[in-house]
């Protein structure tokens, strides 16, 4: 088996490895000044750039309280090389993440891990190594039956399929049968952007709620693609793609819960556009394109956009401005699925590359990259307005953000 540079940290015995784990965490809160998780309904996993500090060692794990709306000190699960995106398995204890590499043992490829979770801990153990076809790797994703494993390769510009074992582990990519489909899929374009669009850069992937396709921004080639998919086979087929402007650069993408509309971030030109979606045909239209920034904002010089996600009520869509250190609120308008502008809200850290809505959808988490923090916002579900709580905790290089599942309740549980 291929292995990404993967420790699993020692644990000494179950119940007195939680205890020292819950008195050290409290006592680390308390010098550090942050305030102890009174319970935990969530563990919340952090993906990191790594390297020499103040880049991580790998993905971090801290514990959330939904009621407090507090985060635990960061601590390290597990050290991996650049699991710059981590995508949690929809019924499993089972987390997945992308290392973005160019070359995995001599081979011109990212690598993809399946790491089984220690349910009372949150660390992280090694379960399976897959190369993920391509170089760079930086978006992954599971399909809700938990079947498939998506990933797009910046680096090489193309999208992988993955099979999944009963257990959450990851399979060998399908090869091709005859002129059938496989597991691997090349994309194709350029942009008019001569530094970042001389050809394909895949930059997200993610299925449709009922698997049979997959939406992937393209940022090199302006396209916003979407590919047939099967997920009992573990196969990507072309289907369809929609254009974006030219020069935006396409990175991630968010589907409306419930209505038949989507949304691509763009990177390059600080926008964001909405498309109509015709799930049956597998076709996305699209019907407006609108800035991210305040209209008084006019030198894009070092701004780009990060992350996309529209609220669970389907009300609100957030998009992530790095430079300007925004994040851009959208109202969504329910018939038309057209965004108006509602403003920014500065991150209060710097490069927020991601960020997450808590369960519940209270509350907002960013990632700064390059402050090596974590921040938190109160989030008004009635109005979508954010507000920074003044808090913020310590993680290298955070550039992903994962909730778990709902934690079951313990005595013992911090």
């Amino acid at each position: 088996m291929t292995r990404i540079a993967v420790h699993r940290p020692r644990l000494i015995s179950r119940t007195a490895g939680r205890c020292w784990l819950n008195w050290m965490l409290v006592t680390f809160a308390v010098v550090a000044g942050l305030s102890p998780v009174a319970r935990a309904d969530h563990f919340v996993w952090f993906g990191c750039y790594t390297g020499k500090p103040p880049r991580g060692e790998g993905i971090y794990v801290s514990r959330y309280g939904e009621k407090s709306g507090e985060l635990s000190p960061a601590e390290l699960a597990c050290s991996v090389t650049n699991p710059s995106f981590l995508a949690l398995h929809p019924t499993l204890p089972v987390l997945y993440a992308v290392s973005e590499i160019a070359d995995l043992d001599g081979k011109p490829t990212g690598g993809i891990t399946s790491f089984v979770i220690d349910e009372t801990t949150g660390h992280l153990s090694e379960q399976s190594v897959q190369p993920s076809g391509g170089k760079g790797p930086c978006h992954l994703s599971v399909d809700r039956t938990g079947s498939a494993l998506l990933a797009a390769n910046y680096g090489s510009g193309s999208a992988i399929c993955l099979g999944l074992a009963a257990d959450g582990s990851l399979r060998p990519v399908t090869p091709p049968q005859g002129t059938g489909p496989g597991g691997f899929l090349q994309h194709s374009g350029s942009g008019p952007n001569q530094g970042r669009q001389q050809a394909p850069h895949g930059h997200s992937i993610d299925p449709t709620p009922d698997g049979r396709f997959a939406i992937s921004c393209d940022l090199g080639a302006d396209r916003v693609f979407v590919h047939a998919l099967d997920t009992k086979a573990a196969t990507l087929a072309s289907h369809s793609a929609a254009p974006t402007q030219p020069g935006g650069g396409p990175r991630h993408f968010a589907l409306h819960p419930s209505l038949p509309f989507g949304y691509a971030n763009n990177e390059l030109d600080m926008t964001v556009t909405a498309f109509s979606f015709d799930s049956k045909q597998g076709q996305l239209k699209p019907i407006q394109t609108l800035s991210t920034l305040p209209e008084s904002v006019t030198d894009l010089a070092g701004f780009s956009t990060a992350e996309i996600v529209v609220h669970p009520s389907g009300r609100f869509l957030y998009v992530s401005n790095r430079g300007h250190d925004s994040l851009a609120r959208f109202a969504i308008d329910q018939q038309t699925g057209k965004l108006s502008f509602q403003g920014v809200e500065p991150t209060h850290c710097q490069t927020p590359r991601h960020f997450a809505i808590a369960p519940g959808g209270q509350r907002l988490f960013a990632a700064g990259q390059s402050s090596g923090t974590v921040t938190a916002f109160t989030l008004d579900p009635k109005t979508g307005t954010l507000t920074f709580t003044g808090k913020s905790l310590k993680v290298p290089s955070p550039v992903c953000i994962v909730f778990s599942r709902p934690l079951p309740a313990s005595p013992t549980r911090p």
